[in-house]
């Protein structure tokens, strides 16, 4: 089954102003990541992942009385900002709780686990 892996950091340690410069604990974050993605990928367990811009530079577009609109940043004003995501293929939840479990011990922020809706998922 496969799940969408969904990391979240402090908006607060996200600077908008340095987004496209890593901070030293940011690069350490990000190598002690892609150990777990080698190990994933060695299994057959690795579907994806890809980091996420800054909430400074997104879109949102959503619907009004006045028709479809688009706006320059995030939904909604938030404590913690959605900062990348991965994709993986695994048995089942207990698995992929087990994999988070692992990646969140070491990294400290929190990743919401959510399956993906696929062939399973019929109207």
């Amino acid at each position: 089954m496969k799940y969408l892996l969904l990391s979240y950091t402090p908006a607060a340690a996200w600077d908008a102003a340095t987004a496209d410069t890593p901070s030293e604990e940011a690069l350490a974050a990000f190598a002690a990541y892609q150990k777990f993605e080698q190990e994933l990928i060695a299994t057959g367990e690795f579907v994806g992942s890809e980091g996420l811009g800054h909430p400074a530079v997104a879109t949102t577009v959503r619907r009004t009385a006045g028709g479809v609109v688009a706006t320059d940043g995030p939904f909604a004003e938030l404590k913690e900002v959605l900062a990348s995501f991965a994709v993986i293929d695994v048995a089942g939840q207990e698995r992929a709780v087990e994999i988070v479990s692992r990646i969140v011990e070491v990294l400290g922020e929190p990743i919401e686990i959510r399956p993906i809706m696929g062939e399973d998922f019929t109207a």
